[in-house]
């Protein structure tokens, strides 16, 4: 497991959702800093009882109401998937006086039911009007979730087409340099398919316990 999180060739965020401060603890003194949770109060209530030098990244759908509250405590917010979303980002961020980190959320599995923007809005968006109008925010990439299937070409073709759209607004914003996509059942084809991060629960904790 410790090989596992210290790989430098990509950096591996430890979704912790679920899990207890003690067995996020035992992972913290591996010496990894970097978890993922779903829920705000979730993450709100760990980061007061945890060491102050974990980086919190936000990775499940954000609620605008709740914005304001983890914006201070938050390393990067992965999950920015509506326009609205992004808006609120930006109008509490100012409020702060602060930059936050966020990542696109790009629906990558084109299924209605999933959250992120589709291809066409992000490239747009991020072209014509991130840099302008959003000051006191900071795009640091891209982020996206592949259709659970066991078909792998549908999981390749989804992970190849978010590379290539990264490739292309790297080129454009100096800022970007994260593209996180890959988890516990996917990880090493988003890895062979140019993801620099990955968000991994079950291999790092074992099986969730809902109870």
């Amino acid at each position: 497991m410790e090989n596992f999180l210290k790989n430098n060739n990509y950096k591996c965020v430890a979704v912790s959702k679920t899990k207890t401060i003690n067995e996020i603890n035992n992972i913290y003194k591996l010496g990894h800093r970097d978890f993922g949770e779903n829920k705000v109060q979730e993450l709100l209530k760990k980061q007061k009882e945890l060491p102050q030098d974990i980086n919190w990244h936000m990775i499940g759908h954000l609620q605008t109401n709740k914005v304001k509250k983890i914006l201070p405590i938050s390393y990067l917010i992965q999950s920015v998937d509506s326009l609205k979303l992004l808006n609120v980002i930006q109008k509490e961020s100012k409020k702060l006086n602060i930059i936050s980190n966020i990542l696109i959320q790009v629906n990558i599995s084109e299924e209605i039911s999933k959250y992120g923007f589709q291809y066409d809005e992000a490239d747009s968006l991020i072209t014509k009007n991130l840099k302008k109008k959003y000051k006191n925010i900071k795009l640091r990439g891209l982020m996206g979730m592949a259709s659970f299937t066991d078909d792998e070409n549908i999981i390749k073709n989804q992970f190849n087409k978010l590379n290539n759209l990264y490739i292309q607004k790297k080129d454009e914003i100096d800022s970007i340099n994260t593209l996180s996509m890959g988890m516990s059942n996917d990880y090493k084809l988003a890895l062979e398919h140019g993801s620099n991060m990955i968000r991994i629960g079950s291999k790092i904790f074992g099986e969730r316990n809902y109870h």
